[in-house]
């Protein structure tokens, strides 16, 4: 069966899902194979539980007319989702970068939702399988699309822009994120730049901060919608920005008090602000929108625990994250600050090197207590009495037992694999 009749029957279906625990009647089901089962397996499932079709690369697994088999089930998706944009011809905002994807998709979201019904990605569902997912959630009644875009190697964005075609593009930043997939941060530049490279070969429109020297040089040959916290410098000027611990943001003749920390979101709330103001977003509704968003999932909260006062952005972290939460942090009028940090993955042959920069940074610092967690962090240890080192999350939670946080202002900050946020049990 072609994609075009496939189409035809996914647009009768309520929703589509990979997972049978989220089937739901009606439902379009695709067999993705993982690296430990076989999903295929699960299509008869599927369709006990209410899916109107199931899409399988395995012909042992046939069940009736019910059961579609393809070549390969991932590519179908893939396929389907391209052929779904296109029939859709909805306008689509698409955006990567190396740090403040998925709080600057949700903040767009929500100032766009001012005026038009907007659809965007779910979580951080921004790879391969995730773009495709989301862009089949996109319907005759979705007016704009917003579309987080991951990668981790090269050619990845490229083949996530030729999947969702997008009108408009922004990328957050470059940084030293997936160095090891990238093979350094040239490479991070080079692959994040291909939604550049897209936008400029499709004529479409990218959302760009100038101030951001590598950006600006980047795009000048592409159709730009620009801000800037220089006056007369682009088409949105930011009048000023400060955080203690909250941004807030002087926009024309509006303060937007925000419930985001540090200086690091300022430029997701800008570019929200950007792209509400190019879609005709009122000065009013984007203050209100922005000052309405309060961030979860471990990104950037503000949590009060006990007697304590917990910055928790333990949701990711890369050298560049890391950097600016920590600048950030230690700026803050506040005493009896504690920083907790994880190990930062994904850095290749640079991670020992990178950890130890973190650990240097941080020397100078002599009244913040610093716990160091993880073995990269572990083997750049000193001997500094207000630094201490733990080999995994199990080593700290021994001192935790023994110790307890009293009136402290705490970071808690490491990658995912971390799970840092399993600090909050003990505080």
């Amino acid at each position: 069966m072609d994609i075009k009749n496939i189409h035809k029957l996914f647009l009768i279906s309520n929703d589509i899902v990979i997972d049978t625990r989220k089937v739901n009647p009606k439902s379009f089901f695709v067999a993705i194979k993982g690296e430990k089962y076989d999903a295929n397996t699960f299509a008869k499932e599927a369709l006990e539980k209410g899916a109107i079709y199931a899409i399988i690369d395995n012909p042992d697994y046939y069940i009736d007319h019910r059961t579609i088999i393809v070549k390969n089930s991932l590519v179908t998706l893939q396929e389907l989702a391209k052929y779904h944009r296109n029939y859709l011809k909805l306008p689509i905002i698409a955006l990567t970068g190396s740090n403040g994807k998925t709080t600057t998709k949700e903040l767009i979201q929500t100032v766009l939702s001012k005026k038009y019904k907007t659809k965007a990605t779910l979580g951080n569902l921004n790879n391969h399988i995730g773009v495709p997912l989301t862009i089949l959630t996109f319907n005759r009644e979705t007016e704009i699309g917003i579309v987080e875009m991951g990668a981790n190697h090269q050619k990845e964005i490229q083949f996530l822009c030729e999947i969702t075609n997008p009108d408009f593009g922004y990328i957050t930043n470059f940084g030293k994120a997936h160095l090891e997939g990238f093979g350094g941060v040239e490479g991070v530049i080079k692959g994040k730049s291909e939604m550049y490279d897209y936008i400029r070969l499709n004529d479409k429109k990218v959302f760009v901060n100038i101030d951001d020297k590598i950006q600006e040089e980047k795009t000048r040959d592409i159709n730009r919608i620009t801000f800037s916290t220089e006056m007369d410098k682009a088409n949105v000027f930011i009048k000023s920005i400060t955080a203690n611990p909250f941004v807030n943001i002087h926009f024309n003749n509006s303060v937007i008090q925000s419930h985001l920390i540090g200086l690091y979101n300022a430029n997701n709330i800008n570019a929200s602000i950007t792209i509400g103001h190019y879609f005709g977003i009122s000065d009013e509704d984007i203050k209100s929108s922005i000052e309405s968003y309060i961030p979860d999932n471990n990104r950037s909260q503000l949590l009060s625990k006990n007697t304590n006062e917990i910055i928790l952005d333990a949701y990711n972290a890369n050298p560049s994250s890391m950097l600016v939460a920590l600048e950030n942090f230690l700026q803050l009028a506040k005493t009896n600050k504690v920083i907790i940090i994880g190990d930062m993955f994904e850095l290749g042959k640079e991670s020992i090197e990178e950890h130890k920069s973190i650990v240097e940074y941080l020397k100078s610092e002599e009244e913040t207590i610093c716990h160091f967690i993880g073995k990269d962090f572990y083997l750049n240890k000193n001997i500094k009495s207000n630094h201490f080192f733990y080999k995994d999350f199990e080593s700290f939670v021994l001192f935790l037992n023994e110790n307890h946080f009293s009136n402290k202002t705490i970071l808690i900050k490491g990658s995912r694999g971390m799970a840092l946020e399993r600090v909050l049990e003990y505080i």
